[in-house]
């Protein structure tokens, strides 16, 4: 430890709260993405942030060196996410409440209607961080939407050791020591995460690669799918579409699995004339739109937020979030009309 570092600590024990700030805030985001990770809902994460600081800042005092402050943070907040998966009720499924839309029969009613998307923006200097000797994921991948949804089917301590060894890549002792366990209870936890997580991950081995983030192939495919939205082209859109492409929508429950069911979904988004502006971000490592719904008046009002999965050049998957995602994007909820080009 260096004499700096070692000042602040001096300094943050004996209560100075801008020495505690110094110390902590090169930890803050990724803290929120382990918080994210392990609750699946960006505004639960924003929460429990929020309290692990605040408990970290009432007992620093107790901080004595012998695990890194990296190290005794993530314990806090590993163990404030646990209190917050057994003390709240999870956020309930919603009735579809689409006006003048008549969806198609779901293939399926999912489980995890709680999850909510992560910006891009929080994600710089995370996703992008060298990866510990002990993970096992990329870290792209361990923030993708399908990952998030299989993370949180698992129970609650059987998610946090996977996050803290597979993802993170601290070690069994570390992790044990975290969670008051021993270290061959946190290797069976790990055990019995990795089969279960493993059975309910979507096949994807005989799947392309998606293309790099923002590169021409992946701009590419953006662009086409936004022209086919946008202008209501059906038959474009399920051109980019993979035989067994995947829909979700939390926190409405409704799933559809398999090309057809999906054409048949987006037909209903598009009938009435309903016709949509997009504006392009990125959530979860993952190209993502505010969908803006046009009205006669000349304003778009905004419906929702898209993101997509891409294989190859086409895409596996698109998931909707509702409305109420977009200001945490720097999204408007409603905008004029945008000119079209060409």
């Amino acid at each position: 430890m260096g004499e700096a570092a070692a000042d602040l600590i001096s300094r943050a024990r004996a209560g100075d709260g801008e020495a505690f700030r110094q110390l902590t805030e090169q930890y803050r985001r990724e803290l929120h993405v382990h918080c994210y990770r392990m609750l699946g809902s960006f505004q639960d994460a924003e929460d429990v942030l929020q309290d692990t600081l605040l408990a970290a800042w009432q007992g620093f005092g107790g901080f004595e060196g012998r695990a890194s402050l990296r190290t005794w943070l993530y314990r806090i907040a590993t163990n404030r996410c646990l209190n917050a998966r057994r003390s709240a009720g999870r956020r309930q499924a919603k009735e579809w409440d689409v006006p003048h839309v008549e969806p198609p029969e779901p293939t399926r009613l999912g489980e995890v209607v709680w999850l909510e998307p992560i910006p891009n923006a929080l994600l710089e200097g995370v996703i992008d961080a060298p990866l510990d000797p002990e993970a096992r994921y990329e870290q792209t991948e361990s923030i993708s939407l399908a990952f998030m949804t299989a993370l949180q089917l698992l129970p609650p301590r059987q998610l946090a050791v996977l996050v803290l060894r597979d993802v993170l890549g601290f070690h069994a002792a570390e992790v044990a020591d975290m969670l008051d366990a021993s270290v061959e209870s946190v290797k069976s936890a790990l055990k019995r995460a990795r089969a279960s997580l493993h059975h309910r991950r979507p096949t994807t081995d005989d799947r392309e690669p998606p293309p790099a983030s923002d590169s021409p192939s992946e701009d590419a495919i953006v662009a086409k799918f936004v022209r086919a939205w946008e202008s209501a082209d059906l038959d474009a859109l399920v051109a980019l579409l993979t035989d067994d492409v995947f829909m979700s929508m939390p926190p409405m429950p409704f799933e559809y699995q398999g090309r057809d069911v999906v054409a048949r979904f987006c037909a209903s988004i598009f009938r009435a004339d309903r016709r949509f502006d997009l504006i392009p971000t990125r959530a979860n490592g993952q190209p993502a739109f505010g969908a803006y719904l046009r009205a006669p008046n000349g304003i778009s009002h905004g419906t929702g937020l898209y993101v997509l999965t891409l294989t190859g050049d086409r895409i596996c998957a698109m998931t909707r979030f509702e409305n109420s995602v977009l200001p945490s994007f720097g999204l408007p909820r409603s905008l004029p009309h945008l000119p079209k080009l060409g």
